[in-house]
């Protein structure tokens, strides 16, 4: 059975989701705060998180910082009051799935969760490169790690999940929208902003010189092409 870990302090809150995706069928866990949370996702595997932002003791935004620095890569879903597009961008390059600000319906939230389980679903099953060296960046998909001249180097779930897309269509442009569909699922959110930001950082680990760039290359106005 899918199991999904909703942290969430509002009561009524987390009690209506609980109902609701158990009406799904899915099992659900309950953590009242933050710190709670993040015990949780240490201790116990999910296959889903819904995560809420403000929350006393520890963020939201922090509790998705410390879940992806231990390793954790299970996808997450930020709930906020917050509507302000520098939010969207912090919590999705933190590593969060996807975002909902608050007040939403029960019925977009539950689109949400199939979306993204069954885009999780699909990636799995598909059969994908196990391991490429991308420039300086040695990537190994299977077990999610990277490392450059044989050093640990950190990298989000989304950046996997980017560079896996890129590796798969290795030599074709790929536009930001491309990027958005298939990593992100949707196209509303985020901002092809957010995909620049992205591919920026991911150029800093992998060309020798970020700003000229052998591997990810621009194709102004369209997207990237990844040349290997």
């Amino acid at each position: 059975m899918i199991r999904i870990l909703i942290i969430e302090d509002e009561p009524a809150m987390r009690l209506g989701l609980k109902d609701n995706l158990e009406f799904e069928s899915y099992e659900v866990e309950l953590a009242i705060n933050g710190e709670e949370g993040l015990q949780k996702i240490s201790n116990q595997t999910f296959d889903l998180i819904i995560l809420d932002v403000m929350m006393p003791k520890m963020s939201g935004f922090d509790v998705c910082k410390a879940a992806r620095k231990m390793g954790v890569l299970t996808p997450i879903i930020f709930l906020t009051a917050k509507s302000e597009e520098i939010d969207k961008v912090l919590g999705l390059e933190l590593g969060a799935d996807d975002y909902l600000t608050k007040p939403f319906s029960l019925r977009e939230l539950v689109a949400r969760v199939k979306a993204i389980l069954r885009r999780s679903a699909t990636v799995n099953a598909k059969p994908h490169v196990s391991a490429q060296k991308v420039g300086k960046l040695q990537l190994d998909f299977d077990q999610y790690s990277a490392s450059i001249d044989g050093e640990m180097v950190r990298m989000s779930h989304k950046e996997f999940e980017i560079m896996q897309y890129l590796i798969e269509n290795k030599n074709e442009v790929v536009s930001r929208y491309d990027l958005l569909n298939k990593v992100w699922g949707y196209d509303s959110q985020p901002t092809t902003r957010t995909v620049d930001n992205f591919i920026l950082r991911l150029r800093q680990r992998i060309e020798t010189n970020p700003n000229d760039p052998h591997h990810i290359l621009t194709v102004h106005g369209i997207g990237y092409k990844l040349i290997l």
